[in-house]
């Protein structure tokens, strides 16, 4: 298996596959020196840049809800009042009183993260996106949860206590928050430290709590298809490319479009095989990256480059002696 880009947080990318993925959590110390292209300073970067805006910035704290009004302020913009805008100085007094700052999908507004996001999902097959974490020691930002995605931790700065317990016994869990009633057995605790990366299988209840300094870590959340993607692939696949009138008038044209649309399901069927409709979900399922998108600084390079060349070609030929 040629994944570099995972081989650098989990080591053997073969041996991670076969002994961990989708079975059980581990701990990794890789030798690929900084994992997280998404550093603190960008983090303060993005908070003090005055566009970061909400549902991108979050704050949460376990023992204590809080709202998005407490961490966020109102911008006007000519005659118009905008909300949700994050809120430096209020974040900073939040993370002092325990609460955890959560930056949502940072490979869609940080090129570095797209780029390295856009090659570990092409080695896995799967969508990824990225989530930054920054909890004050001695504080839990969400309670014992499970996440709908495998999860691949790598801690940034200071260090987490990490509780991992078992996966669901059957095909109807949900993620969120673990209900009422006894917890899931644990099968994994852990402190993270900086550089340390943690895999954290599909459906796997865990919980984490500052454990020195400021912690901070990134976490990869690797998705994987489900009944709904399959159905909505399913779909796709057995109507593309099938042109039809959008309204036929009367019964006979409604039973010709009737008849013409199950003999293209059928014989798209016929041909589909399971790993298709599998592939098919988790391929649409891949998000826009930011990474690959023109810039305005290319562009301008290319408008100079034209009129550099259009320059010469309109130069008159010189006078030869």
């Amino acid at each position: 298996m040629y994944a570099p880009t995972l081989a650098r947080w989990v080591g053997d990318p073969e041996d991670f596959m076969a002994s961990y993925w989708g079975r059980r959590p581990g701990v990794f110390d890789p030798d690929g020196g900084q994992l997280s292209p998404f550093t603190l300073a960008d983090a303060d970067q993005a908070l003090s840049g005055g566009l970061l805006r909400g549902p991108y910035v979050e704050m949460t704290n376990a023992e204590k809800p809080l709202t998005s009004d407490a961490y966020t302020a109102s911008r006007k913009v000519h005659d118009s009042t905008f909300t949700g805008f994050a809120d430096a100085a209020r974040i900073h007094a939040l993370l002092e009183e325990g609460a955890t700052l959560l930056l949502r999908c940072v490979d869609q507004w940080h090129r570095p993260t797209a780029a390295m996001l856009e090659a570990l999902s092409a080695e896995l097959g799967r969508p990824i996106e990225a989530f930054y974490f920054v909890t004050p020691a001695g504080h839990q930002g969400l309670p014992l949860h499970r996440d709908d995605a495998d999860v691949l931790v790598v801690q940034v700065a200071g260090s987490k206590s990490w509780r991992v317990h078992e996966g669901p016994g059957d095909a109807g869990w949900a993620p969120g928050p673990v209900g009422a009633g006894p917890e899931p057995a644990e099968v994994l605790r852990t402190t993270l430290r900086k550089d340390q990366v943690l895999y954290i299988p599909r459906g796997f209840a865990h919980q984490a709590i500052g454990d020195g300094g400021l912690s901070v870590h990134l976490s990869l959340t690797i998705r994987e298809a489900g009944t709904v993607e399959l159905h909505r692939a399913l779909q796709r696949l057995l109507f593309t490319g099938l042109t039809l009138p959008p309204r036929p008038l009367g019964d006979e044209a409604l039973l010709d479009v009737a008849g013409r649309l199950l003999d293209h399901a059928r014989g798209r069927l016929a041909r589909l095989a399971p790993q298709d409709l599998v592939d098919h979900a988790r391929n649409r399922a891949a998000t826009r990256n930011p990474a690959h998108e023109p810039t305005l600084a290319a562009m301008a390079r290319a408008w100079e480059e034209a009129e550099s060349a259009s320059s010469r070609t309109d130069e008159p030929a010189g006078l030869s002696s």
